[in-house]
């Protein structure tokens, strides 16, 4: 996996975003934004620049009668992912300080 720093990821709020869809297939707007503490607005905007990178694929749809929006990450928003974390893990080795294990 090559390292690569990717700006658009790195802001805080957008890095706990797609942390969090690539531990899942599709999450639910609800689900992302109850864990993340954020609120209906910041996420759409969040989520709406991560598609507008292709990082993103949002799905909206009707159950019964009431809207429901889910998000995934796309493979390009997940190899950017574990590129950004690869960079972020080799400048914190640098330092010399680890938190896991061995």
């Amino acid at each position: 996996m090559t390292a690569r720093f990717d700006e658009l990821i790195h802001p805080p709020t957008r890095l706990a975003i797609v942390s969090l869809l690539a531990a899942v297939e599709w999450a639910d707007f609800k689900v992302i934004r109850d864990q993340l503490g954020l609120s209906d607005s910041a996420l759409s905007k969040q989520l709406s620049t991560l598609e507008e990178a292709d990082y993103v694929q949002i799905r909206k749809a009707f159950v019964g009668k009431r809207p429901r929006t889910s998000a995934r990450l796309t493979a390009i928003g997940l190899t950017a992912f574990k590129q950004h974390v690869a960079a972020l893990q080799q400048i914190v080795e640098q330092s010399g300080v680890t938190v896991l294990p061995g």
